[in-house]
């Protein structure tokens, strides 16, 4: 062995070589069996023991299966940085530049400063053929620096073609996520097709009606959701043994939120129109991902079956846009929350609790300015009956009230069920007897050696956590079955069908039927229906003027 290397070297060589081989492949690289994990491998075992020739210590592979190299925070690049920080390495194999560096600028900064500055050995093993400590002059060659712009020219006009691609299935409704989002499953026969999946699909079916039609809030929801044992939408996949994974997979408690019901609430996607692009990376260097304005989303109708209608949809969103909120040590918000304004400035009223009555003032007049408005003080129980009179007259006026009370009557209440059958307790008895069925093919599979017993204890565990949950919740569904499946609201709108009386109100009632509340300073009460009828002006002593 010659002095020359050593020489030329910037610093003692070790009296032994540590070797850490880093391999990647991309999504872009497809089938290309050359550039597979199996034959880098096998590449840098065959460099190691036909030419590499002073002593060595090889420490393993650092490997990024389907990561870009454009981005440095891959899980093995990353890993193999630590461990050159640790000083657990001190020579780095590759198969060749591209494999590490498709960004120009971070190729640099690693080979002519990271490296370096950590004493590292860097070997390609193809060309260009590059070895820090043999033949360091040629890191100071042009051949270097034009091949690693080369791969980043590349990996730019491939992210161009890739991103032309993508825009072109989103304009056509085809889905092109990872995953499904949470209702839906892929279609087997045409991945960019979502399907329905009914287990799921009944939970966000129970989320609009509790939201909608029975008042509750975003958090009443998810803790009714938890008292039932329902995974939420993360945890719910990897029952279903899809890799899913998300910045806070690793906090994931399988618990719902708020934040995780609004998100199932705000997604247009349960309506059957497809909605892709919401957000994008800044660019092939840069994948931080920022929002896209909602006109350059892309929407295409009827792609797919629909979960709730397009009229349900609206009312959850108009339901949002009012920000309601809910008090504390209640399940849901107030009365009239969200519906209830002075008819002078167009403010929202406030509402105040005095000896055990409920008044409602104009939030001007009371909390900013009382030369700006006036108060338009009113009772709540003023506002109910002014309410409850007019129905009972619109009953007798407008056609379309039976029909629209009777709608709100049939909408989907009850557990988490296959709406399409007959009851939910069947539909829940499908998914064990499915489960049994699943259980017992995972037992022939693991006798016939198809799958390792690791891999059979592992499914097993997730199949028999499963089928616990959907046998409490069947037993918790049985003890309902003599109670009405009806929302809570039916008993008082099943009386008014049929009697056209209505005696009290809720929140479902109100938020289906009533758009908007306008109290005036003289106490008369505007109330806008959300059905074809004209808008009722009452007055205290009650009587109903109708034009």
């Amino acid at each position: 062995m010659t002095d020359a290397p050593w020489q030329a070297f910037p610093y003692p060589a070790p009296s032994i070589w540590i070797i850490g081989a880093y391999i990647r492949i991309s999504r872009e690289d497809g089938n290309d069996e050359s550039l597979s994990i199996t034959n880098q491998k096998k590449i840098i075992g065959e460099f190691l023991e036909k030419f590499f020739k002073e002593p060595y210590r090889f420490q393993g592979f650092y490997i990024d299966d389907g990561q870009t190299a454009t981005d440095n925070n891959r899980p093995g690049f990353q890993a193999m940085i630590r461990d050159v920080r640790e000083g657990t390495v001190n020579c780095i194999l590759c198969k060749n530049l591209s494999r590490m560096f498709r960004n120009y600028s971070d190729q640099g900064y690693f080979l002519e400063t990271f490296f370096p500055m950590h004493r590292i050995r860097f070997i390609t093993v193809s060309d260009p053929r590059i070895d820090s400590y043999l033949r360091p002059e040629a890191m100071e060659g042009l051949e270097i620096p034009i091949n690693g712009l080369i791969n980043d020219r590349y990996a730019a006009k491939t992210s161009r073609d890739i991103r032309d691609t993508f825009a072109t299935k989103r304009r056509k409704g085809e889905f092109i996520g990872a995953f499904a989002p949470y209702g839906y499953k892929k279609s087997p026969k045409n991945k960019n097709r979502l399907i329905i999946d009914e287990e799921a699909a009944s939970v966000v079916r129970r989320i609009y009606h509790w939201y909608v039609y029975q008042g509750f809030s975003k958090n009443a929801i998810a803790r009714r959701l938890n008292q039932e044992k329902i995974l939420n939408p993360t945890a719910y996949k990897r029952t279903k043994g899809l890799l899913f994974c998300s910045p806070q997979s690793s906090q994931n408690d399988g618990l719902w939120s708020a934040a995780s019901v609004s998100s199932i609430l705000k997604n247009q996607v349960y309506t059957g129109t497809m909605v892709q692009g919401r957000q994008t990376v800044i660019s092939y260097k840069i994948h931080t991902k920022i929002p896209v304005p909602k006109e350059n989303w892309f929407l295409v109708p009827n792609t797919h079956e629909e979960i709730v209608s397009e009229s349900l949809y609206q009312k959850a969103q108009e339901l949002s846009r009012r920000h309601t909120r809910t008090p504390s040590g209640q399940k849901g918000p107030y009365l009239f929350s969200g519906l209830l304004f002075c008819a002078d400035c167009k403010k929202a009223m406030t509402r105040q609790k005095t000896k055990g009555i409920v008044y409602y003032y104009c939030r001007t007049y009371r909390e900013k300015s009382r030369e700006s408005c006036t108060k338009h003080s009113i009772r709540e129980e003023t506002v109910s009956q002014a309410i409850l009179a007019s129905l009972q007259v619109l009953m007798e006026q407008s056609p379309s009230l039976p029909e629209l009370l009777d709608a709100v009557l049939q909408a989907p209440s009850g557990p988490p069920a296959l709406s399409r059958l007959d009851s939910p307790d069947e539909a829940i008895q499908k998914d064990l007897d499915k489960i049994n069925r699943d259980l017992d093919r995972l037992y022939e599979d693991w006798k016939n050696n198809d799958i390792s017993k690791e891999d059979y204890l592992r499914r097993k565990t997730a199949y028999e956590s499963r089928r616990e949950q959907l046998r409490a919740l069947l037993k918790k569904e049985t003890g309902r079955q003599e109670e009405s499946r009806l929302s809570e609201s039916s008993p008082c709108l099943r009386k008014f069908l049929e009697t056209g009386t209505l005696d009290q109100l809720n929140r479902g009632i109100i938020t289906t039927l009533v758009d908007r509340i306008q109290i005036h300073e003289d106490g008369s009460i505007d109330i806008t229906f959300r059905f074809s009828a004209p808008s009722s002006v009452l007055h205290p002593d009650m009587e109903p003027l109708l034009p």
